[in-house]
């Protein structure tokens, strides 16, 4: 994802309110994402659904690595070898 410009990133609700079509088309274009404030303080950020999906995406291979990581410091995993062998059988079929 792009690095934030806070100069042009961060606008006040009500700028986003008299100009949403251009703010959108600008998140489209430059691919950052727009924090909206409200009251001076951050309160939501707008992001491009495919630098979006990338996140969510990137955020799920994370909590898979996660999740192995604590089920092998469990004794939870399944040897490489074994994983290989299964693979084998199933492909011989």
């Amino acid at each position: 994802m792009p690095i934030l410009k806070p100069s042009q990133d961060v606008q006040p609700l009500s700028a986003f309110r008299a100009n949403a079509a251009g703010f959108l088309d600008q998140v489209r274009a430059t691919k950052r994402p727009l924090v909206i404030t409200q009251h001076g303080k951050s309160a939501a950020v707008v992001l491009d659904v495919d630098e979006y999906e990338a996140l969510v995406e990137e955020l799920e291979v994370i909590r898979a690595i996660r999740q192995a990581k604590s089920e092998l410091a469990r004794g939870e995993g399944i040897a490489h070898e074994d994983v290989v062998g299964d693979l084998r059988a199933r492909l011989e079929r």
